[in-house]
Order: structure tokens, then C-alpha cells, then sequence
């Protein structure tokens, strides 16, 4: 038992490590990406919010695969700020935006916010961070689901747990 302790230990580190350093990447890529004009909230910040508007930028097929329960699609080239308004029509409606790791997000969420929406968040690290965490996500039938569309070969280098769809 002694002679394992080393071993455990090493590979305890090295998990850390590596979680540290997948940080150190998401956090260096979105601050390249994004102006940070939508506030972010964290992943533990939505788990213990109520009565938020959850809504997917990403392409159809990425949302087919999975999306967070209760999430509305949007899209990103798609997306049409008179369907919203028409669909949440009080401003003061809290709403979150996310997409793979939250840049897409972060145009819509300025789109809301020209349009009047008060209280707009982006999803630091988006489904991939959410996913990372060990969070659920759903297909169209509502049922949890292990699939998370990663986008690219590049992007899905961000996405540490669940199965990668292209």
C-alpha cells in the first residue's frame, strides 16, 4: 500500500494540473474572442438561479444533439430579434445566452441588449464548461444525453467530458 501512495498522489497532481491548465485555455481563448460587453455567469452561478431564460445560439444541428434543459433555440446567423420580443416580451426577463464555449453567445447577448433586455448573462465557457462540470444535457426528446456537439476538431479540444459529435 505504501508503494501506491507516490503513484496516487502523482496522478492526483497531474489531474489538477490538467484541469488547470484546460482553465488557462478556455480563459485565454474567450478573452481573445470576446469583448466581455455581456457579463458572464458561471456555470455554479445558473445551477442555483430560478426563472431564467435559457437560450442556445448555436447551429440546429449542435442544439439537436444536446442543449440545457429548458433551453429555447435561437441560433446565431438565424436568429431574429422580432421573435424574441414577441416571445419575451418584458424586458426585465432575466436570459442567458450560451453556445460551445460562449462567443457566439456574446453577439447575440449584445443583440438583446440593443434591443432593451435589462438583465442579459453569457455562460462563461458555455455547454462545453457546463458539461465539464458534470451537468446534464438533453436531446430533442427531452432525454440526458452524453452527446455534445463539438463543433470543430479545434473547438472540441475545450470539451473534457461527455461524447464529441461532429
Amino acid at each position: 500500500m505504501n508503494n501506491l501512495r507516490p503513484l496516487l498522489l502523482l496522478y492526483i497532481l497531474l489531474l489538477a494540473i490538467t484541469n488547470v491548465f484546460s482553465q488557462k485555455n478556455l480563459d485565454k481563448t474567450l478573452k481573445l474572442f470576446n469583448k466581455e460587453t455581456v457579463p458572464y455567469i458561471t456555470v455554479q452561478e445558473l445551477k442555483v438561479s430560478d426563472s431564467i431564460v435559457l437560450l442556445d445560439t448555436r447551429k440546429w444541428e449542435e442544439f439537436a444533439v444536446s442543449h440545457l434543459k429548458n433551453a429555447k433555440w435561437v441560433g446565431h446567423k438565424e436568429f431574429d430579434i422580432d421573435s424574441i420580443i414577441a416571445q419575451i416580451p418584458d424586458r426585465q426577463t432575466p436570459i442567458v445566452v450560451y453556445c460551445s464555449i460562449g462567443v457566439r453567445s456574446e453577439d447575440i447577448g449584445e443583440k438583446l441588449q440593443k434591443a432593451g433586455y435589462a438583465h442579459v448573462r453569457n455562460l462563461y465557457g458555455g455547454i462545453f464548461e457546463w458539461k465539464n462540470q458534470g451537468n446534464p444535457v438533453f436531446d430533442l426528446e427531452g432525454r440526458k444525453t452524453e452527446k455534445v456537439h463539438a463543433f470543430s476538431k479545434y473547438w472540441g479540444k475545450l470539451l473534457k467530458k461527455g461524447k464529441k459529435v461532429y
